[in-house]
């Protein structure tokens, strides 16, 4: 299964619209925003971009309470099943615990992975290009040995993504 994570889009419509379709284009499955939403036209790009997908309030989104109804919008930290697996999603990087086999985050804007003890951690970075001049957001591929991550970055002036991959061996509890 395939599962495009983006985060920290703030105000950006156009960049979150780039990295989404990117994501979607190269096969995702299932869309993640691991928070700073700010734009309801980013959820309403997530609610019609053609795959199922959740997000996580982060600390620049409580505007967006108004809209918990209509869109598939959680708190943190938000436990789910995917893929026969446990994921934990935040925002901020406070839950760290490896109490799920992939836990996913933001806030930080900068790109993050590791896998300690069975568990992935990952933060695709930020799409907004606030921090940084490129646009981040990542690919996790998941199979019944591997997890393997795309991290795509694309410069602001540049029209296409560049990408590096992560493969790790699943350990199955």
């Amino acid at each position: 299964m395939k599962i495009g994570i983006i985060s920290d889009t703030h105000t950006k419509v156009k960049m979150a619209k780039e990295a989404l379709n990117l994501l979607i284009e190269n096969g995702a499955e299932f869309i993640v925003h691991a928070g700073d939403i700010v734009e309801v036209e980013i959820l309403e790009m997530l609610k019609k971009c053609g795959v199922r997908y959740i997000a996580v309030y982060g600390n620049n989104d409580a505007h967006l309470a108004q809209y918990h109804g209509k869109y598939n919008l959680v708190q943190e930290p938000h436990y789910f099943k995917l893929a026969n697996l446990k994921f934990k999603l935040m925002h901020m990087p406070y839950y760290m615990a490896p109490d799920a086999d992939i836990v996913l985050f933001g806030h930080t804007h900068e790109f993050e992975i590791d896998f300690k003890n069975g568990t992935l951690f990952l933060n695709p970075g930020e799409v907004c290009a606030r921090n940084k001049s490129i646009s981040e957001c990542a690919m996790l591929e998941v199979t019944d040995v591997n997890f393997e991550v795309t991290y795509y970055t694309r410069e602001k002036k540049e029209k296409t993504f560049k990408h590096q991959k992560f493969l790790y061996e699943r350990v199955k509890s």
